[in-house]
């Protein structure tokens, strides 16, 4: 059993309705950040990083806010880095938080030849380093979110953009893993093995504090896109939400086991979102005890739903329900173009 900052536990005694040897996390499926400079923001991911801008909406929440999606040529689960638009300060870096995004990219010279394009385009960017067991390549984008590229060995299939400023061969393949970092990690890991059914794996040093332990955790087949790396700092303070900061990760889970886990998790008694049609997606989601934001999100049925694959995010599209109201949402957003 497992207990919440607000006191509620969670429980292992109840049983889903779903035989669990075939229930599991496939791996990431998107990343959900926090930008107060959303025309900066498109510039830096679309032309900088070049990834393709496969849909262009809002906040299903906050419907004056834009929430962009950048990914692969086919917008793929598990290639999505998303953000929302808000107008806020910085975010104040610390604990309980997602500390750094990574983005997999493959191929010899791969890191080498991004290193040179980021310093040319004014990016803080380090060098290249072992992390791991892999080559990688920390930076931060214009507001300070904190990314890295990862060589990921050519690992799964790509869907490479061939409008993208970045040439084909060394374009980004997709998320993972993702960082964060946690004072404790009992109930963290509860939540992580207990209910999300993920692996321990290993252990390694964190890379700017190596008193601290990076533990972790596989999903689905394994690989760098299905990893959630949990550091265990005690020593920092909370982080505080805000612009360059990361809002939720997601976990990508089979459109038919979509009833099971929103079953499990209240089977489990682990406090929830309940389910949420997202349109493009179904979603859960869950804090784990730490405080930290995760989302269960269905593979389908995907952006390609509402509009034709040549040309998404080229124009502003809306979920059904929100459909009414388009001339009033559209008339507050800003041009990012």
């Amino acid at each position: 059993m497992a207990t919440y900052r607000d006191g509620a536990a969670f429980t292992t005694a109840g049983k889903s309705t779903f035989p669990t040897a075939i229930m599991h996390l496939l791996g990431i499926h998107h990343l959900t950040a926090v930008s107060s400079r959303i025309r900066d923001n498109h510039r830096f991911y679309t032309q900088v990083l070049g990834m393709r801008l496969v849909k262009r909406s809002v906040n299903q929440d906050d419907v004056s806010a834009y929430h962009l999606f950048y990914a692969d040529a086919k917008g793929s689960p598990g290639s999505d880095l998303t953000f929302f638009d808000w107008s806020v300060p910085p975010e104040r870096r610390g604990t309980r938080s997602i500390t750094r995004t990574a983005l997999r990219v493959a191929g010899s010279g791969t890191l080498e030849g991004w290193h040179a394009h980021l310093q040319a385009q004014g990016v803080r960017v380090a060098t290249i380093t072992e992390r791991d067991g892999r080559p990688v390549l920390d930076f931060e984008d214009p507001e300070g979110q904190r990314l890295a590229l990862v060589d990921d060995g050519g690992r799964d299939e790509a869907f490479p953009w061939d409008r993208s400023p970045v040439p084909m061969p060394r374009q980004i393949r997709g998320l993972g893993p993702i960082t964060i970092s946690v004072p404790t990690l009992g109930p963290t890991d509860a939540i992580l093995q207990q209910a999300l059914l993920m692996r321990p794996v290993r252990q390694y040093p964190h890379p700017e504090q190596s008193r601290h332990t990076v533990h972790v955790y596989e999903m689905g087949d394994g690989g760098a896109g299905a990893e959630l790396h949990v550091a265990v700092q005690p020593d920092l303070a909370a982080a505080g939400t805000g612009a360059g900061g990361v809002h939720h990760v997601a976990f990508r889970i089979a459109d038919d086991s979509y009833d099971a886990w929103s079953d499990r998790l209240n089977t489990m008694n682990i406090p929830n979102s309940g389910q949420v049609d997202r349109y493009w997606f179904r979603s859960l989601y869950l804090r784990e005890p730490n405080g930290v934001l995760f989302e269960l999100a269905t593979d389908g049925p995907g952006f390609g739903v509402d509009e034709d694959e040549a040309t998404l995010g080229e124009k502003v599209v809306l979920a059904p329900f929100l459909e009414p109201q388009r001339a009033r949402i559209i008339a507050n957003l800003k041009p990012i173009d």
